[in-house]
């Protein structure tokens, strides 16, 4: 299958697009036209690069009309650490991810799988199904709700086939380290302490790899509707933490209840992925393996996490 690849060089587009290629398919990834695109480098031979932001409609166009892709996955969003969940860039990605299902319409692209978030769910319900009330609690998720309401819409119209993944808690390698599992990692790898939170937030965390496999899967099977990309297993943060710890045998690092709790977080986000699995997907990962083979992928140069 012909396949249009948005955000291919971030931390889910490089899994992504490596799971593709593994499937046989022939991938197109799209990425910033300075993207050095470090998580790419040994993807690169195998690969159509095509180097143009979401906002360069005539090239985007252009190159769409010439490629006709079978599916597209569009992954491409403003997510920068500590910044995306309240940034006006939001509004940016929502108005150009619709004008890319407009340009995938008129070149006759049939399915389009793109990513959505749990966040745009309202998650005093705990436990989530794809009809449970959605309520985003930031500009991001607002955001992610109505490019899944307004794309809908676009496809319903014209009778494409538009899947839309909600990620749950997606960890792994080549992670921005910024992140909890990465940060965690690199202060073991260096012998020093890591400070936080109490740990009794419930999450549903879900391997990069495995995420990776459901949007391979949402385009393979011809999806149509939203479906959560979850594992269905809830797990608190602080057993996340100590089975970091566990895995690199540094005893007494992990430091839970060293941070305040943060009053906004809800105590308990996990996903049925029941719909998912229906399609024959199912999670390779257990927690354990999964973060052991975060940890044995991350490598540190002068203190540095590296992408490779």
């Amino acid at each position: 299958m012909k396949v249009l690849l948005t955000g291919a060089s971030g931390f889910i587009g490089y899994h992504v697009a490596k799971t593709l290629l593994e499937k046989g398919h022939h991938v197109a990834a799209l990425v910033m036209p300075d993207d050095p695109m470090p998580r790419l480098q040994n993807l690169l031979t195998s690969l159509e690069i095509v180097q143009s932001s979401l906002g360069e409609t005539a090239v985007l166009k252009e190159f769409i009309n010439s490629y006709c892709p079978e599916a597209c996955i569009h992954l491409a969003w403003y997510a920068e650490p500590g910044k995306y969940l309240d940034a006006e860039q939001n509004l940016q990605s929502l108005s150009e991810s619709l004008s890319l299902f407009n340009i995938l319409i008129a070149a006759e692209c049939r399915q389009i799988a793109a990513a959505g978030t749990c966040f745009e769910y309202d998650t005093t319900f705990g436990y989530l199904r794809e009809d449970s009330p959605t309520n985003p609690a930031s500009l991001y998720a607002a955001s992610k709700l109505s490019c899944w309401l307004m794309g809908h819409q676009l496809a319903v119209k014209v009778a494409i086939r538009l899947a839309w993944g909600r990620i749950f808690y997606p960890y792994g390698p080549l992670e921005d380290e910024r992140r909890l599992v990465p940060a965690a990692i690199k202060a073991l790898k260096q012998g020093l302490s890591f400070q936080a939170s109490t740990g009794e937030q419930i999450r549903d965390y879900i391997h990069v790899a495995d995420v990776a496999s459901a949007f391979c899967t949402l385009i393979e099977k011809e999806a149509n509707g939203i479906f959560n990309i979850s594992t269905g297993t809830p797990v608190s943060v602080g057993t996340v933490l100590k089975t970091i710890e566990r895995g690199m045998n540094r005893p007494g690092l992990i430091h839970l209840g060293a941070l305040p709790a943060r009053p906004w977080e809800p105590p308990f986000i996990c996903g049925d992925s029941t719909k998912l699995r229906q399609l024959g997907w199912n999670p390779r990962y257990s927690l354990d393996e999964g973060l052991q083979d975060t940890i044995d992928q991350t490598h540190l140069t002068n203190g540095e996490n590296r992408l490779s």
